[in-house]
């Protein structure tokens, strides 16, 4: 059965909103939305006021957890202060959720890792929005919904671990294959977790090859396409992807060199494999 991934080409935050709306569901009880916050110098990352509408629809408190590497978002302290700097906080409620430690999370059918360490905090919310920038990457190939529940919700210990493929000493030096199954692995417990209390928004613009989590990135490679919302984190990767693929723009060449040369659809295929999701959807267009 094909999931439902509805797309826009107008990316604005009353389109962010309408295209929630579209959806059909609404989220219950306390809600945490996934954002990345972006590195400090990071020019691409995509800010509150394109999200404001929808966080507070929802009466969401703006998540993150800390980063593994050198940076300004490496310390609670340090990323409590960049969070204000880019208007998180003044905004909306704010949670980093490893600020208080880590809760461990059981993944029984993990293909490479058995467990997730994830923010503490993430056991004071009831159901999840995930707000993510779609984008190339220099580890993953690329980074869209099964990232921010990966890496994203991941603690800074668990991003270590995810990375190493279950040993936080080879963050850097692990098989590029075992860390993007650890990625599918640790969204899956992230989706046993929620259960159906997720939604999914990817926007699909500043298109660097780079993360946001890059202090340097390199600018964007395409113009921007479009918004994708969907209840399916592998349907809205692949879609994004295939609407990467299936551009006019020439700029695409260097976004697509990045993802292959990472196998970056590697973990679309790992999450699909693991249950969480499917790469068959039917693209509905809106005109919102």
């Amino acid at each position: 059965m094909k999931s439902k991934v509805y797309f826009t080409k107008n990316i604005s935050k009353e389109s962010i909103l309408e295209i929630y709306k579209k959806l059909g569901k609404e989220l219950s009880g306390n809600v945490a939305v996934k954002v990345h916050s972006g590195e400090k110098g990071n020019q691409n990352f995509l800010g509150p006021e394109l999200f404001k509408d929808v966080i507070n629809y929802v009466k969401g408190t703006v998540v993150e957890c800390n980063t593994a590497y050198e940076g300004e978002r490496n310390t609670t302290k340090k990323h409590i202060k960049l969070i204000e700097e880019h208007g998180w906080s003044k905004y909306f409620k704010f949670d980093l959720l490893d600020s208080d430690g880590d809760l461990e999370l059981n993944i029984e059918n993990g293909k490479t890792i058995k467990k997730n360490y994830v923010g503490k905090n993430i056991k004071n919310y009831d159901s999840l929005l995930v707000l993510s920038h779609f984008k190339g990457h220099p580890m993953g190939g690329y980074g869209g919904a099964l990232k921010q529940l990966s890496i994203g919700i991941a603690s800074s210990y668990g991003k270590a671990y995810i990375h190493g493929a279950g040993d936080p000493n080879k963050i850097w030096s692990q098989e590029q294959n075992k860390f993007l199954e650890s990625m599918a692995d640790a969204a899956s417990s992230i989706t046993d977790y929620f259960k159906d209390n997720i939604i999914y928004i990817n926007v699909l613009a500043n298109m660097s090859v780079d993360c946001d989590c890059c202090a340097k990135a390199e600018d964007p490679c395409m113009k921007n396409i479009g918004i994708v919302a969907s209840l399916d984190p592998v349907a809205i990767d692949k879609a994004c992807i295939d609407l990467v693929y299936n551009s006019n723009d020439s700029g695409k060449k260097h976004l697509i060199e990045r993802i292959e040369s990472r196998n970056g659809t590697y973990t679309i295929s790992c999450a699909e494999d693991l249950g969480i999701g499917t790469t068959l959807y039917e693209l509905i267009n809106l005109d919102i």
